[in-house]
């Protein structure tokens, strides 16, 4: 799953995860933040309805991540305004900037299993002290045939509690039709 087999998904518009606008869990943890100067990281950002929706709400430190560039074109068409400097095109488990928020929608779900526990170590690394990562992850049956991959609460609890205090972790109760029953919310707070 390199750079080639997300720009094709793009391009075939394979894209099932992508439900078009910023999902409602997302919003609403959003909608509650008052630091409007927090440098947030969107990793694995896709078409970036998070981005957008911060942008708008006058958040302006915001950075996205995407190893294609057909959602990166995205963004832009709908958000021009929207800072080059703030896109990485690239690997995320490249990135060395430093970050107060990181948020999590679909991307850890899309990554191999395997990687999985270097995740949870470089979200961690990637953030100031006291840093959030935050966000969704999907609560279904692990499959091989993903992406997405699903997973479960005691899966995570293993990749993240060695690096974060777990401040939520639960199921979702807003989440949109279609994944309700199948989505866990979580905060972490950078140990």
């Amino acid at each position: 799953m390199n750079k080639d087999f997300w720009s094709s998904r793009y391009k075939e518009g394979n894209t099932g995860w992508d439900i078009g606008h910023i999902s409602t869990p997302i919003k609403e943890y959003i909608d509650q933040l008052e630091n409007k100067d927090l440098k947030i990281l969107i990793p694995g950002a896709g078409n970036s309805y998070e981005a957008e929706y911060l942008f708008k709400e006058g958040f302006k430190n915001i950075w996205i991540c995407d190893i294609a560039q057909e959602p990166i074109k995205n963004l832009k068409k709908r958000l021009p305004e929207f800072p080059d400097e703030n896109i990485i095109q690239g690997d995320f488990f490249d990135i060395t900037e430093k970050f107060d928020l990181i948020l999590e929608q679909t991307f850890f779900c899309a990554l191999p299993v395997e990687l999985r526990p270097e995740y949870a170590k470089k979200t961690s690394e990637l953030l100031h002290d006291p840093g959030k990562l935050c966000g969704v992850l999907f609560n279904f049956e692990l499959k091989p045939d993903g992406p997405p991959f699903g997973g479960s609460k005691e899966e995570y609890l293993k990749y993240f509690s060695p690096y974060f205090k777990i401040d939520i972790l639960e199921a979702c109760y807003n989440s949109i039709k279609p994944r309700q029953g199948n989505e866990l919310f979580f905060k972490f707070s950078k140990k």
